[in-house]
Formats: structure tokens, sequence, C-alpha cells
């Protein structure tokens, strides 16, 4: 499946939205990124859990992504709970994930680069106790003269079951393997929207 293009509102998350709005807010010229330090979501602390960030090294095909936050609940989705948590960062993503699970979602990362855009897909996945589960990823690009150097992702699993079980949803040996359902790159409607207007006062490091 290949990456559509979409405007904002493909994104499902009242919490994606808003970091999506937050990253609309902090780009200043339509066809420039947005620089991390202007990045200033409301109620962060809230979301970190379920958040990544990465700093990028190489560009294209060749490039890697170096994990410099990691969300508590993201490690228990991907059964990492037994690596040491001053182990978790500073480290490659397709290291830390393993070669079979970085091919099945490296795309939506190559795509951030080479649009320059955020992306947004959803994945269905099984949990342990056979419930269906939507895994939503959004990716935010962030850089300089139209380079790429940082992105920051938020990660989101919803089941219209109700709880479900994280521990592995994503992991090496998940119940069921996920199931592509969108894939999109929001490039659309953003030149009309007001640009550099409004943002919170707190800064965050994610990185």
């Amino acid at each position: 499946m290949k990456f559509e293009s979409a405007n904002p509102s493909v994104v499902r998350s009242i919490k994606q939205r808003d970091l999506l709005n937050t990253w609309l807010r902090a780009l200043r010229k339509p066809q420039s990124l947005p620089v991390l330090s202007d990045f200033r979501p409301e109620r962060i602390a809230d979301e970190l859990a379920d958040m990544m960030a990465f700093n990028v090294e190489g560009e294209g095909d060749v490039a890697r992504f170096v994990i410099t936050h990691e969300g508590a609940r993201l490690t228990a989705t991907y059964g990492n709970e037994h690596i040491d948590p001053d182990k978790r960062t500073n480290r490659y993503l397709d290291d830390a994930i393993g070669p079979h699970r970085y091919a099945r979602v490296v795309a939506p990362y190559r795509a951030c680069l080479a649009h320059k855009r955020p992306t947004y897909s959803v994945s269905t996945v099984q949990d342990g106790d056979g419930k269906d589960v939507s895994y939503e990823r959004l990716l935010l690009p962030f850089g300089k003269a139209g380079t790429v150097e940082q992105i920051v992702g938020s990660y989101k699993a919803i089941s219209v079951d109700g709880g479900f079980k994280v521990n592995n949803l994503m992991g090496i040996t998940p119940k069921t393997l996920p199931v592509s359902v969108i894939k999109a790159v929001i490039d659309r409607e953003i030149a009309r929207r007001p640009l550099g207007s409004g943002a919170a006062d707190d800064i965050i490091e994610l990185n």
C-alpha cells in the first residue's frame, strides 16, 4: 500500500491531532520544516509515555534513526522491559527492534524524510487474548535548510473492545502480524493554515 496524500483530518486520536496542530503552529513557511525548539505542546508530560524521539543520521534509504526518547508504554508494547532504562536511548531504531520488525515499520519514517511532512499510519493487530487493536503512528519531522534532522513520534494503541494487553503487542512474537489499513502523508491544506501563530510557553526537551 502506497502513502496517500491527506489533510490533517485523517488523524483519529484527539491527542495526536493536538500534537499535529502544534507542529503546524511551529511551521514558519509553507515549504520549510519547523525546528524542534519551536515545538511546544501543551500538557506534554501526559503524552511522553506514548512518544519517541529520534535524531536522523544520513539521508534517503540509508538514513538511520537514533532513539533519544523512548516512552514507557512503548517499551512494554515492543517487549523491551528487560533492557536497562539507561540503554534504551542513544541506539539505532533498527538495532533496537531487530531487522524483521524494522522492515515492517520503516516505511513511514522513510516517507517522513522524503516528503518532509508528517506521516500517519494505522495498523490492526491482536493482543494476547485475541482482541483487535488499532495501532496509530504519527511522525512529525523537524529540521533546518530543508533537511529532516529530528523526528518526534506519537504511538497510540486503541481497541473498540475495551481493555487489552499492551505487553508485546508489537514485539518479536506478536499474536498476529500487524495489517496496514492507513498510510498517509499529511501534506494537504497546510499551506492555507495560519503558520507560526501561538504556542504553549513550556519547552519540553525531547533530545
